[in-house]
C-alpha cells in the first residue's frame, strides 16, 4: 500500500531529458511541485518552455529520466508500464486544445465510448455518461452530432468525457486556445464549478486570463518551475 499522504501529487527534482541526434536535450530540469487535492493549478510560461512535458509527465503518459514522483502515493516513475496504464485510466482524465471528438456519433456515444476499455459494464458506463453530460450543462445536446455544436459546446463534450470516470486529476492543455473570449469563460467557469466538486485541476496556459482563474500559479521557463504565484 502506498505510504499515507495528504497531497495528490509530490514531484521532487523531476527531469526529463530527450536524445536530440547526439545531443541530451533537458526538457524538464530539478522540477519540485506539491499539488494538494482539490487544488485548482495553473503551470505558465512560453512556448518551449517545458509545460506540455511536465503536463505529460503528471499524467503518466511520460516517464521521467530524474527524480521522485508520487502520484496519491504510489511511486508511480517506478511502476510498471501496465500499472501506469491502469492509474492513468482510471485517476486521470485530459483536455486538450482540440477536441478530440469523433465527428460522427453523438455526444452521448462519444462521452460512454470513453469507457470502453474498462471493466464497466455498457449499461453503468451510459448512465455515467449521461450524469457527466448533464453535469457540463449539455444534457439538451445529449442526441447531436459535434459537427452540429459550437466550439465551446464541443470542448465540454470534451471535458464530460474526461471526467466521466470521476478522475481524481483532471489535466488541462490550453483548453481554451481554440475558442473566443466569451466561451473561454464560460468553460472556465466550468473548471471552476468542477473543482468546487472536490476535482484537482491543473490548466497549461500561456494566457493570464486562464491563469487569473486558478488558486495557485507556477511559471515555466527553460525547464524549471519559477516563483510560485497567488491568481
Amino acid at each position: 500500500m502506498p505510504p499515507p499522504n495528504s497531497a495528490l501529487v509530490e514531484m521532487e527534482g523531476i527531469g526529463r531529458t530527450f536524445r536530440s541526434g547526439a545531443v541530451d536535450v533537458a526538457a524538464l530540469t530539478g522540477v519540485d511541485l506539491r499539488i494538494e487535492r482539490g487544488e485548482y493549478l495553473a503551470i505558465a510560461g512560453p512556448s518551449g518552455s517545458g509545460k506540455s512535458t511536465l503536463l505529460n509527465v503528471l499524467g503518466l503518459l511520460d516517464r521521467p529520466t530524474d527524480g521522485r514522483y508520487y502520484f496519491e502515493g504510489w511511486p508511480v516513475a517506478e511502476l510498471s508500464e501496465r500499472h501506469r496504464a491502469a492509474i492513468r485510466g482510471s485517476r486521470v482524465g485530459f483536455v486538450f486544445q482540440a477536441f478530440h471528438l469523433l465527428p460522427h456519433r453523438s455526444v452521448l456515444e462519444n462521452v460512454w465510448l470513453s469507457g470502453l476499455y474498462t471493466a464497466t459494464g455498457r449499461k453503468e458506463r451510459v448512465a455515467q455518461a449521461e450524469e457527466a453530460i448533464e453535469k457540463v450543462g449539455l444534457g439538451h445536446r445529449i442526441d447531436f452530432k459535434p459537427t452540429t455544436l459550437s466550439g465551446g459546446e464541443r470542448q465540454r463534450v470534451a471535458i464530460a468525457r474526461a471526467v466521466v470516470g470521476k478522475p481524481s486529476l483532471l489535466l488541462c492543455d490550453e483548453p481554451t486556445g481554440n475558442l473566443d473570449s466569451t466561451t473561454s469563460d464560460s468553460v472556465l467557469e466550468l473548471f471552476e464549478d468542477l473543482r468546487t466538486d472536490g476535482l484537482t485541476i491543473v490548466v497549461v496556459t500561456h494566457d493570464q486570463t486562464v491563469s487569473d482563474h486558478a488558486d495557485r500559479v507556477v511559471h515555466m521557463k527553460d525547464g524549471r518551475l519559477g516563483e510560485v504565484g497567488v491568481a
